[in-house]
């Protein structure tokens, strides 16, 4: 029997085996033969129910030792009958709760797993696009057949079109390093004027190429990272700007109060669909009526905001002329 073959098991039973028979010869000695077989009788009875009981611990370590394998090769569903009770049971209840823990993060990896792979097939997809589109423009700007100012329109819009697909790129780029968490985003301090002024600069020859006016009333202060908050913000205004018609207006308001500071970024465009509202902030979502970009810029916007303790929303004004967007950065969890 393997438990016969245990060392520690035959080490007690020789230790046993002296001490009991030092005992049957002290008895034999001290108090005669009779004595000395009921000693030794109830020594071996002593000696039984010792091993017995090692017997039956050795065998609910093995039972612990087979529910241990089968978790190690992937089988989370564990048995511990009749381990409830002493050091095992408390051995068997650590091992329970890491169990559930690696169910977890085996749960939680398949997710990534599969995200992952959504997501290589989505950015796959988006960068294919522009790609098709800019092989098939050097096709016709190289085909001799190609008129000389067809030629050069080509080349302008083979221009924007790489523009654009490097930004898209280097979207991709920042929206993986949220994914992965990886952002260590910093705690700074300054104007929400000087905020809303990082925010707008980028686009101000956008506006006035569009002859859309751009309102901007802010006061208080911002605490947060303002190279990723002022990009959020940002990619806001641009989806504003895009759905304002000529001579429109979009307007940055920010103020700060004892709990947070709110930014609310409006225009008096088109206005948000009804049935784009609910995914308007989704990955590489566009809406019914959108013709450029990749769906991309609110999404980041929301992960940045998001990642900063913030929340946004986004509404139809009452009056049903344009679209609001509702930022807040709060100053302690809630």
């Amino acid at each position: 029997m393997n438990f016969f073959r245990d060392s520690d098991v035959k080490g007690l039973l020789a230790l046993e085996g002296v001490l009991t028979f030092l005992a049957f010869l002290l008895s034999a000695i001290i108090c005669g033969m009779t004595s000395s077989i009921i000693i030794l009788s109830l020594s071996f009875i002593l000696i039984f129910i010792h091993l017995f009981y090692i017997y039956k611990k050795n065998k609910k370590i093995a039972l612990l030792s087979n529910e241990i394998d089968k978790v190690l090769h992937g089988d989370y569903s564990l048995s511990f009958d009749g381990l409830s009770e002493g050091a095992l049971g408390v051995l068997q209840s650590e091992i329970y709760k890491m169990t559930i823990t690696l169910r977890e993060k085996q749960s939680k990896l398949t997710k990534d797993k599969e995200f992952l792979a959504t997501s290589l097939s989505d950015i796959s997809h988006q960068i294919k696009t522009p790609l098709t589109s800019m092989n098939l423009m050097l096709s016709m700007i190289f085909d001799p057949q190609t008129s000389k100012e067809r030629r050069e329109r080509l080349k302008g819009e083979l221009f924007v079109l790489m523009g654009k697909t490097e930004n898209l790129v280097s979207t991709l780029l920042k929206i993986s390093k949220l994914d992965a968490g990886t952002v260590a985003f910093k705690k700074e301090k300054i104007s929400l004027r000087e905020l809303a002024d990082k925010a707008c600069f980028s686009m101000l020859v956008p506006f006035e190429l569009k002859e859309v006016a751009l309102q901007i009333n802010a006061s208080g202060n911002f605490e947060g990272d303002v190279t990723w908050s002022a990009e959020a913000l940002t990619n806001i205004i641009k989806n504003c700007l895009e759905h304002t018609q000529r001579g429109g207006r979009v307007s940055f308001d920010a103020l700060e109060n004892p709990l947070y500071t709110e930014i609310t970024i409006s225009d008096n465009g088109s206005g948000i669909e009804k049935e784009d509202l609910p995914h308007i902030f989704e990955r590489f979502y566009k809406g019914k009526n959108q013709t450029g970009g990749f769906g991309i810029g609110l999404f980041l916007s929301r992960m940045i905001i998001i990642s900063q303790n913030g929340t946004i929303k986004a509404e139809n004004r009452a009056d049903g002329a344009g679209a609001v967007f509702t930022v807040r950065f709060y100053k302690n969890v809630v």
